[in-house]
Parts: C-alpha cells; sequence; structure tokens
C-alpha cells in the first residue's frame, strides 16, 4: 500500500492544539451511539482527548483503547489518562492498516487519520473487519473559509492540500469519505458535515496562535521546505498573517468537516 507522511508532525504547538479535541467539537455525530458498556477503538488518537471524551462517555462498564503511531503522543495521551483519572482507556503505539490483531469493536472511530493515509480505502477495510460500526470525520480544507482572506491566508489554505498531497494523503479527504467507503465494502453509509468556527478572541487565539508557531517550526515548515512549496520567507509572511488575523476583532474561520457512519 502507498506510503504517507503524516503533515502535521507533533510539535508542541500541534500537540497542544490536538489536545483541545473533545467529542462534543469533534464527534459530535457519534454522540448519540455512545452507550455505557461501548468497547470502541480510536484510530490515530493523538494526545488522547477524544479518546479519554469517549471513555468517559460509555462509562465503567465500557472499554476504549486508542492507538497512535507515534510512541512519544502514546505516552503524552497515557499522561492525560492519568491525570484525569479515567481508568477504562489505555493507550498502545498501533498501525491504522493492521490496528489490533484479534481484537472486535463495537465502534472504530478515526478524528482527522484518513488524509494523512496512503491507501484510506484499505484502512477503512481493516476497520471493516474489526468493527460493528466506523466512525469517521475528515476535513476539507479547500472549502475553509477565513475573512479577511489576505493573500498569505489564501495561500495557507493552498498550502495545507498541496502539502497533504505531497506526502501521499488528501487535504480534501472529507469530501471523499462516502466514496472511500463505499469501495471498502461498506454497503451502509450514513453522511454529513461538522464544522468548526473561530470568530471569538478565544477562538481567534487559539488557532492563530497555534499557526504563528506552526507555520514556522513544526512539520508544515519542514514539509513545505523538504516539497519545495514554500520558502522560509513566504512562511514568515503566513505566520505574521495568522498573527494579525488573531488580533482582528472582524475575524472569522470556518472548516468543513466530512463525517461517515459506516457499516
Amino acid at each position: 500500500m502507498s506510503a504517507a507522511t503524516y503533515s502535521h508532525g507533533h510539535h508542541a504547538s500541534v500537540v497542544g492544539a490536538h489536545a483541545a479535541r473533545t467529542v462534543a467539537n469533534s464527534a459530535a455525530y457519534l454522540s448519540p451511539l455512545l452507550e455505557p458498556g461501548t468497547r470502541i477503538l480510536d484510530v490515530g488518537c493523538g494526545p488522547g482527548s477524544i479518546t479519554i471524551d469517549l471513555a468517559r462517555r460509555v462509562g465503567e462498564t465500557g472499554h476504549v483503547v486508542g492507538i497512535d503511531a507515534s510512541a512519544e503522543v502514546v505516552e503524552t495521551a497515557r499522561a492525560a489518562a492519568a491525570q484525569a483519572r479515567v481508568a477504562n482507556v489505555e493507550f498502545r503505539v498501533g498501525d491504522a492498516y493492521d490496528p489490533t490483531p484479534g481484537e472486535q469493536w463495537d465502534v472504530v472511530h478515526a478524528h482527522q487519520v484518513l488524509q494523512h493515509l496512503g491507501d484510506p480505502v484499505a484502512a477503512l477495510g481493516a476497520w471493516r473487519a474489526i468493527g460493528d460500526l466506523v466512525a469517521a470525520r475528515e476535513v476539507v480544507y479547500s472549502a475553509t473559509t477565513i475573512h479577511p482572506l489576505t493573500p498569505e491566508l489564501a495561500r495557507w489554505r493552498e498550502l495545507m492540500v498541496q502539502l497533504q498531497g505531497a506526502n501521499g494523503g488528501d487535504g480534501d479527504a472529507g469530501a471523499k469519505l462516502k466514496s472511500w467507503a463505499r469501495s471498502a465494502g461498506f454497503t451502509s453509509v450514513e453522511t454529513d458535515v461538522e464544522t468548526w468556527c473561530f470568530e471569538s478572541a478565544a477562538g481567534r487565539a487559539f488557532w492563530g496562535g497555534q499557526w504563528v508557531e506552526r507555520a514556522l517550526h513544526s512539520a508544515f515548515a519542514d514539509g513545505t521546505e523538504r516539497h519545495g512549496l514554500a520558502d522560509a520567507t513566504q512562511r514568515q509572511a503566513i505566520s505574521d498573517a495568522w498573527g494579525a488575523w488573531s488580533r482582528d476583532e472582524d475575524g472569522w474561520m470556518a472548516m468543513l468537516h466530512g463525517w461517515i457512519l459506516a457499516r
């Protein structure tokens, strides 16, 4: 299967931003199906904030396992679970294409994972084999709406799609989930959209603030340099533009995410 490089990396600015994700803001479509006793596998769990929230929602009789390819971020997730005192969750280093050999799950969940995989259909097929229900949500970067849309922020939007493609992934994965799931053999695929909106002072500080750092120091910087997509001057301009946007009281941004519930 096709190899792919994780476009975001694990710089502190990235991990910190990902740790702000919860079921409410990143998997609300799945919430009505979370019942006590549910067994959930969370693929590509990152720092574990969604995983831990899932564990809280399925109660002590439920069990949640988060897997990630990065041993470092798995340790971060374990520390977060210990600090939160959530006992019905565990974290492992694992492979999205063969996540838990010999184990079966009520739900296999993935948030912003398939966009980073070289063969998302193969991954979905592997999840179908071990899960009664597969729940996945992915961004559509090209549909991101930003105001004011400066040339630098428009270029950031373009770069997010270009970098994902150069790394072997797909920055518009959210629009393709239904197609991928059908190709993976699912016969029932429910699909719709959820959004993120950042417009309050706190929301702008969160989103713009992380990208002031990420544009210069994360895998975004390394990747755009390596693939010849942007140079240091251009990345500095993008960083400055996000800083200005975060301070602009008129600043507004929405990100479209497609989701599926596939059986």
